[in-house]
């Protein structure tokens, strides 16, 4: 069996070239604990290639993603520069292997975060602003079936996120009853109430300071943190206006046009 710096590196190549040389076996037999010891090692990888730690993503939040990939709890993976868009207006799609997108709220953390299961108003008061996403995913497995396993070494497909323009303030903000819409040339193809990311994005956020807690770590202030969606994945597989509306907080929209 590999060692997890190996593994690291077949997930490190896969990143960048969309092929993989690694043995199903060796992600398949790793342990939860492993498999995030080897998205740790990517990280690594990608600081020492000159990418920057962005923040923090928590994935499969809602029932409906994780009925999709078949899993019971959310996992959490990190956001890079230069991966981290604002306002980017078109997306080659053709970049992507099976490209698909969820609706994020992205939170500005505005000081740093610690400590077990935090109040909702210690959390909000922690929040710089928030602001509509696009988060970009790579919607493919090498290793048949899909586990967890694959999808925590990777960091959740994640492959890049575009923030809008607004900046909006917690304060006022429910964390429960905003709608997230997502619209395909001007067509709704899916709608959800924040309340299905776990409860509420504050839920998601306070998973994820437990977690990083557990750690011995901090979620610093300047972290971006998207808490997940409350939607399933949505296909990118031609030329497409999309287009995010998140109640209270604004819109983004990003033409995804193949390029040759």
């Amino acid at each position: 069996m590999k060692t997890l710096e190996s593994i690291a590196a077949d997930f490190y190549h896969s990143f960048y070239k969309k092929e993989w040389k690694g043995e199903e076996y060796s992600v398949r037999n790793l342990s939860i604990q492993e498999a995030y010891e080897v998205q740790d090692l990517v990280a690594a990888r990608r600081i020492k290639a000159g990418e920057q730690i962005a923040g923090f993503k928590v994935g499969c939040t809602s029932n409906s993603i994780r009925k999709q990939f078949g899993l019971s709890d959310p996992i959490y993976g990190r956001l890079f520069y230069p991966h981290v868009k604002h306002n980017q207006a078109s997306v080659n799609w053709g970049d992507y292997i099976n490209c698909a997108i969820e609706p994020e709220l992205v939170i500005k953390i505005g000081k740093n975060l610690e400590g077990r299961d935090l109040s909702d108003k210690e959390l909000i008061d922690a929040i710089d602003y928030v602001s509509p996403g696009i988060e970009i995913h790579e919607y493919n497995f090498w290793v048949n079936p899909p586990t967890i396993q694959e999808l925590i070494c990777s960091g959740g497909i994640h492959t890049g996120l575009i923030i809008g323009d607004q900046k909006v303030s917690p304060v006022g903000l429910q964390f429960k009853d905003e709608v997230f819409a997502v619209y395909k040339n001007e067509s709704l193809i899916t709608s959800a109430p924040s309340s299905e990311i776990m409860g509420g994005p504050m839920d998601s956020l306070r998973w994820l300071v437990n977690l990083l807690t557990g750690k011995g770590l901090v979620l610093e202030k300047g972290s971006l943190v998207i808490p997940g969606s409350p939607v399933e994945l949505v296909n990118i597989s031609q030329d497409t206006e999309l287009k995010v509306i998140i109640d209270y907080v604004g819109s983004v929209s990003v033409n995804f046009e193949k390029k040759y």
